[in-house]
């Protein structure tokens, strides 16, 4: 009887466990990223032990892994489509031969997060980046929607530098109060403050309650959820009907499904596909040009400018300046609430983003490349266009807009040497946007609250109403405070906008004539803003693009250097100087914060780093 060896056939989990071949640095799949034990096979030989505790074949392990971020929350109504959504996105990854993994991440709305999502976004944006770049994915699609979302996973999404694929959730549907359509959330606002000049009772302020978020998905106008899914759009990073399919149709789930077909397809050229590699400088401005033709948020600005900031290839060549000269030759071209009066759902209905970026085609760099590998000028010359008839469309057209240009400018002066930010299209009183007038200040949304509809105060309509220290220090995560409401007693007499001044935000969902983002931010000393007094005399002139206190330089000076003793003197419970003994999150983010020209991002953060 001979001695015979019998030989085994080898197989790609043999292949894996072959102690002489070296596992490769950029390895794909499940084979890139190992755990540190200081042996790579021991790594990947116990990695599939336990990745095969949930059920997975050698089979589906040796195909392209696609993450899918999961921001769903029993806390986030705009996220409430997710699992359909994850389901869609899964089986459009297995139609095109990949294995779809889901993992959770952090998940913001706007109403259920204190002090703010924005104190949040940042965290969010670690998250992220750290799950992209510690878990062995190929690609990953990143669901978002509400707010703060979307800016946090593409922050952390460029800065892990996989590629990614943006999927909103969508905005939700409209609602009806007695035959009038109303929606979340400029519908919000503006019958609260109906409500509380006396016009409405409680009886129907509780009924426009009920519908004001009749479905779920992101707020119905053209709030900060719905301008940064444009955005994305302009980008290059999502598909073009992407941004504006409502939350629970059937167009969002194949959607979905389109995005994880997509990513699989980029497994095949990775490299090309990295979001520092597709986005360029004119992939930035295309955003922009986006933002300031639909008339989009102000917070989009904060967002951008972090996002820009996160981009070794783009941080520094683009500034608020750039913003502002963009919006100087870009009209304002869709009719949608704040600045307007539709929802989302007629944006899509007119042909959404597709339609848009036609009639911006003269504006725009066509060059740029989107996450397809082709570029936007491709895609739309590929996309099947069959436009709207103009009575039936929100979208106007390029030589008949709504507002010739600049629907967001950028202001600066002595109240913001660092920069100031204004939605100039939302403004209810164009009178207001060359004005001049006496100073209320208000030294935080604490004293506003307390005296803001004091029958005594001293205010009238041509007041200018001043919040200071609600920055990104003074009250962590710059709160929508900065749609500072008319006193009571001018709102009762049918005064509707007023000039506002702050250094927080406002919600996109909002309007009136507001001055918001100012810079250096009130709790910095150095800061004007944080010298004002009532009675000072302000004057905005948007068309200069000025906003100016009426005191010598000499009298700003003298004012900065005796409130700078105060705010750092010893024991001071001032935020800039206590934030150097507060521990945790909140430490964090009052030390490492920057101010709003800058994204409101961590130093540490951003491409160039923290200064040393």
């Amino acid at each position: 009887m001979s001695d015979t060896t019998d030989s085994k056939p080898t197989t790609r989990a043999n292949a894996d466990y072959d102690l002489e071949t070296p596992i490769p640095s950029d390895a794909p799949g499940l084979r890139q990223g190992l755990t540190s034990y200081g042996d790579a096979h021991f790594s990947l030989f116990l990695r599939k032990v336990f990745i095969k505790a949930l059920g997975y074949s050698e089979d589906a392990l040796s195909r392209p892994i696609i993450g899918i971020a999961n921001t769903f929350s029993s806390f986030n109504p705009c996220h409430a489509n997710i699992p359909q959504l994850l389901d869609a996105v899964k089986r459009g990854v297995q139609l095109a031969g990949g294995l779809a993994i889901d993992f959770p991440t952090i998940s913001l709305h706007e109403s259920f997060s204190s002090p703010t999502s924005m104190y949040l976004r940042n965290l969010m944006s670690m998250d992220t980046e750290e799950m992209v770049r510690a878990q062995p994915c190929d690609a990953v699609v990143l669901i978002g929607g509400c707010d703060k979302t979307v800016p946090a996973q593409l922050m952390g999404g460029l800065s892990a530098n996989k590629p990614i694929f943006h999927l909103v959730t969508g905005p939700m549907m409209p609602g009806s109060h007695r035959g009038v359509r109303i929606g979340a959330c400029t519908d919000c606002r503006n019958n609260w403050a109906k409500y509380r000049a006396g016009t409405i009772d409680i009886e129907d302020i509780s009924a426009i309650n009920e519908e004001l978020a009749p479905t779920a998905g992101t707020c119905g106008v053209m709030g900060t959820a719905s301008t940064m899914a444009c955005i994305l759009v302009g980008l290059g990073l999502m598909p073009f009907n992407g941004a504006s399919a409502p939350a629970v149709s059937s167009t969002r789930l194949r959607i979905a499904e389109e995005t994880g077909k997509n990513a699989v397809e980029a497994c095949q050229k990775l490299e090309e596909r990295r979001p520092q590699t597709i986005l360029s400088k004119e992939s930035f401005l295309n955003a922009i040009t986006v933002l300031q033709a639909i008339g989009g948020s102000t917070n989009a600005i904060v967002h951008l400018m972090a996002i820009i900031g996160r981009h070794p290839g783009v941080a520094g060549h683009i500034t608020l300046n750039t913003i502002d000269e963009i919006g100087r030759k870009t009209p304002l071209l869709v009719d949608l609430k704040p600045s307007g009066e539709n929802y989302m759902t007629d944006f899509h209905n007119s042909g959404g983003m597709l339609d848009l970026l036609m009639e911006l085609k003269p504006l725009l760099h066509l060059n740029a490349l989107t996450v397809t590998g082709r570029t936007l000028g491709q895609e739309m010359a590929s996309a099947h266009h069959a436009p709207v008839p103009r009575d039936l469309s929100c979208i106007q057209p390029f030589d008949s807009p709504l507002h010739p240009a600049s629907s967001l400018v950028v202001l600066r002066g002595n109240v913001a040497p660092g920069g100031a930010i204004m939605k100039a299209s939302a403004s209810k009183e164009r009178r207001l946007l060359r004005h001049t007038g006496k100073a209320v200040v208000f030294a935080g949304s604490a004293d506003l609250a307390q005296r803001i509809d004091d029958p005594n105060l001293d205010v009238d309509p041509d007041s200018v109403l001043v919040l200071q220290n609600i920055g990104p220090v003074g009250n962590p995560g710059m709160p929508e405070a900065g749609l500072i409401p008319v006193p009571r007693k001018l709102a009762e007499k049918g005064v509707m906008d007023m000039l506002r001044l702050s250094d927080g935000r406002m919600s996109g969902t909002a309007g009136g004539t507001i001055c918001l983002h100012i810079s250096p931010e009130a709790a910095d000393p150095t800061s004007t803003l944080g010298i004002l007094q009532s009675g000072d005399v302000i004057t905005l002139d948007v068309e200069d693009r000025r906003i100016h206190v009426d005191i010598s330089d000499e009298e700003v000076a003298r004012r900065v250097e005796a409130r700078r003793g105060v705010l750092l003197s010893e024991g001071s419970t001032a935020p800039w100087a206590a934030r150097e003994g507060m521990r945790g999150y909140r430490g964090l983010y009052m030390r490492q914060v920057l101010q709003a020209e800058q994204g409101a991002d961590f130093d540490f953060l951003t491409a160039e780093g923290p200064k040393r």
